[in-house]
């Protein structure tokens, strides 16, 4: 099976303050995403990329995540079972039980438990993610929600607040609105 062909997506905040450009590849063994994200937090501008890589289950296997103009950065990698190490192998053990990750500033996230699941419509599921913050590049895990409403249509909770969102997707899984947050733009 041949690679298909690149999906490219960007998004814009609700503000209209930032800007991100997402390169997504399914290969035949794994599942590519890299995106640049212009952003700004308090009003201070940044500049984030990321690049994750899943298997065709949609398991997340590795993520890097940094800031440009910053040599720090996050490296993570994932069994898919919900096991983590660092970019050199040390284990991370408050990452227990989480198989995907999410970004702060970013809706594609939003996609891979969306891919991983595949709830049908009514069901539910709770998971939990690594979350990653930025622009303070800090790692800790999220619980969350997922309730599949209709095709097309996901409830997000937070299952440690009380934030929730129906969002909408397209055929690939990829957030068009998720209301208050980020609108598609391509």
């Amino acid at each position: 099976m041949s690679a298909t062909r690149p999906i490219v997506a960007r998004w814009r905040d609700w503000a209209g303050q930032s800007l991100e450009h997402l390169v997504l590849r399914e290969g035949a063994d794994a599942i590519f995403a890299e995106s640049a994200i212009l952003g700004s937090a308090d009003e201070d501008p940044f500049a984030a990329w990321y690049r994750i890589v899943c298997d065709r289950a949609w398991r997340v296997r590795s993520a890097t995540v940094g800031l440009i103009g910053d040599a720090r950065r996050i490296e993570v990698e994932g069994d898919g079972a919900g096991y983590w190490r660092d970019g050199v192998g040390t284990p991370l053990p408050q990452l227990e039980g989480a198989i995907d990750i999410d970004i702060s500033v970013t809706p594609f996230t939003n996609t891979l438990p969306i891919r991983r699941l595949r709830l049908k419509e009514g069901q539910s599921a709770d998971i939990v993610t690594v979350y990653v913050e930025l622009p303070e590049l800090t790692l800790t895990t999220d619980p969350q929600r997922y309730t599949c409403l209709e095709r097309g249509r996901y409830r997000y909770e937070s299952l440690d607040s009380d934030f929730v969102r129906e969002i909408e997707v397209d055929g690939h899984g990829l957030v068009v609105v998720y209301p208050g947050l980020f609108r598609r733009l391509l």
